[in-house]
């Protein structure tokens, strides 16, 4: 029997009448059964939300973290269930669904003591000048379907810290567990603070130009964050955009071949390449070229394409239908453009499941669909360089800003070169690690504003500037 899940709106869990179904993409089947909200539920939870905002703004950072912490533990002391559950409907592999899961957690966790202290501009004997930070009022978030419940906790989260109340939205794609996590925080939050409503695509843009919502949070594309940004303009909402990557890697001649082999895999096939920051450019250098290329394919074949949920599966399948369409057209363009493939590139579309094999392109034009678009799939390209300078310069080449890597035993050359990339986060000799206190958000097309640490909080608020004048005469 299929499950239907609940909303979490001023802290009831709410169903409608109307429902769509949930498909676990390993073998297209219907897991579960979500509300279709519209306008009138939208409304209940804005009206729901601007209600506590009254009296959450109002709470001190003491109050806050507790409750914080209480959803950091409710998502941890039920891990198995939710890692399980997060495979089902978003395809990803077991451990990298608790890797995820636990992630969270952690997140909130870690996030929970971030505090905006006043800032004293001024303090002499004509006046005193201090700036504070104010929370913005009611959030709208919207949250992809790659990193679920991670990019949910990412935005419930500094909402609250900073005093503000947020209405989710989950992609329809893959709600199932961030509603599974309402239910289990429903009691831990105060009613209205966070509230959590499914719908389809239409539902976002209702948030995004909703009168009593005062900024927007949107984890997507890049196409998608331009059409938030339009529907924001109307009334000025503050908006927070993490957007599109096209992210290289550049392997110098000195990297140990056999060292970064699996690490540079696993840096684009991690989550079936379904990461924002996952390396979809890798340039290395002509010396090693040869070697390094074998070597990745010779470990991808290694590499088991399945069920996420069955034991030794290493990369899953492409999440959604629409998604695996659009990779199966991009290899077919390479195919049809005669490029090389050291690995892949047959995918069998009448198959159930949406599996896509490991496919690994041999040094293809700059030009390609595949180097100049962001796959977000398991497809990579390897491309070769002569010099620093010309790798440097096409690593830079690309309308996205959002991440890059260096793979170098000299480490001080590598922080030369990461000075010089146009992005907002590169790693030096390791992949995917974000810090919960760092920001991270991306340049060029690839975003606006922050997240994580400081700086992400203070997204979520204004600064306001008291001046009191001494010895005034009144």
């Amino acid at each position: 029997m299929t499950t239907t899940y609940a909303n979490l709106i001023d802290g009831e869990m709410v169903t409608t009448s109307g429902t769509f179904e949930v498909v676990n993409p390993a073998n297209e089947e219907v897991v579960g059964l979500v509300p279709s909200c519209g306008k009138d539920e939208l409304d209940r939870a804005v009206a729901a939300a601007r209600r506590a905002f009254r009296t959450w703004k109002k709470t001190s950072a003491e109050e806050r973290q507790k409750v914080v912490m209480g959803i950091s533990a409710a998502i941890k002391d039920n891990a198995d269930e939710l890692f399980r559950l997060l495979t089902t409907e978003q395809g990803k592999p077991h451990q990298q669904a608790q890797q995820e899961i636990y992630g969270a957690a952690g997140l909130a966790a870690a996030q929970s003591g971030l505090k905006l202290d006043d800032v004293i501009n001024q303090d002499d004997d004509t006046r005193l000048s201090r700036t504070r930070r104010v929370p913005v009022g009611v959030v709208g978030g919207i949250v992809p379907w790659n990193f679920p419940v991670m990019m949910a906790i990412q935005k419930i989260v500094p909402a609250l810290i900073s005093g503000c109340t947020i209405v989710l939205k989950p992609s329809p794609f893959t709600p199932l567990t961030t509603l599974r996590i309402a239910e289990l925080i429903k009691d831990v939050v105060p009613a209205g603070t966070v509230n959590i409503i499914t719908g389809p695509d239409e539902l976002g843009p209702m948030i995004t130009e909703h009168p009593d919502i005062d900024k927007i949070t949107f984890t997507g594309s890049t196409a998608t964050g331009k059409k938030i940004m339009e529907g924001a303009a109307g009334d000025l909402k503050r908006i927070t955009l993490e957007l599109g990557g096209n992210d290289a890697s550049i392997v110098l001649p000195d990297a140990d071949v056999e060292a970064v082999a699996q690490q540079l895999f696993w840096s684009s096939f991690s989550n079936a390449g379904q990461i924002c920051v996952a390396a979809k450019r890798i340039y290395i250098h002509e010396d090693i070229y040869d070697h390094l290329s074998k070597a990745i394919a010779e470990y991808a074949k290694t590499v088991v394409v399945g069920d996420g949920s069955q034991q030794g599966t290493g990369v899953g399948p492409i999440q959604n239908k629409k998604q695996f369409d659009r990779v199966c057209e991009l290899i077919q363009d390479a195919k049809d453009n005669g490029y090389q493939f050291l690995t892949g590139g047959d995918v069998d579309p009448s198959g159930t499941g949406y599996y896509v094999p490991i496919t690994i392109l041999d040094n293809p034009p700059e030009d390609a669909r595949i180097v100049a678009e962001e796959q977000f799939g398991p497809v990579m390209p390897l491309m070769k360089f002569g010099s620093v300078e010309e790798a440097i310069e096409r690593a830079n080449n690309s309308e996205y800003g959002l991440a890059g890597a260096v793979w170098t035993k000299d480490t001080d050359k590598g922080v030369e070169i990461a000075e010089q990339l146009e992005t907002g986060t590169v790693w030096i000799n390791e992949f995917l690690h974000i810090s919960p206190l760092a920001p991270f958000g991306g340049h060029k097309q690839s975003g606006i504003g922050a997240e994580y640490g400081i700086d992400g909080l203070k997204e979520f608020t204004y600064p306001q500037v008291i001046t009191v004048k001494r010895d005034a005469e009144v």
